[in-house]
């Protein structure tokens, strides 16, 4: 080798960096910490941009606070999974697409619209919340210290 990255390397570094970075701005309407998936992306991208690199560092320290915060409390925690768990399950729902219920009172089409993309997306973006929450919760919870 020649020392220099490849431009394959460099081309998955980038459309890594981006893609995390996107998500991460999608998820920070989700529960749980998208930041951290913004901090995440922008450290693999600060190593192609100079603007990147100036930022990685003040969004990394805010991804852990809030991150942290996340999990502080019992209540935070399970208003979080139960989030999780509802996006996921409206996400089955998109999927599975039932008929319309009775008291539907629009057009069929207007039920559920979106169908599959916007079933899976809405799926992606539960397991999203909750790997972060997991993240989250093993990264900052403390330890219990036995007596």
């Amino acid at each position: 080798g020649t020392g220099s990255p490849s431009v394959g390397g460099r081309v998955a570094r980038l459309v890594l960096g981006w893609t995390l970075l996107v998500t991460g701005i999608v998820a920070l309407v989700l529960p749980g910490p998208g930041l951290l998936l913004v901090a995440a992306g922008l450290t693999v991208l600060s190593q192609q941009y100079a603007w990147a690199h100036r930022r990685v560092e003040p969004v990394r320290e805010r991804a852990f606070r809030l991150a942290e915060t996340s999990v502080s409390s019992r209540r935070a925690i399970v208003l979080s999974s139960l989030l999780a768990v509802w996006l996921l399950a409206a996400g089955v729902l998109w999927v599975v697409r039932p008929s319309a219920p009775g008291w539907w009172r629009w057009s069929d089409r207007w039920w559920l619209p979106g169908g599959w993309a916007t079933g899976s997306s809405l799926i992606l973006s539960g397991g999203l919340a909750a790997g972060l929450l997991i993240y989250s919760y093993r990264r900052f919870r403390p330890v219990p210290v036995e007596p």
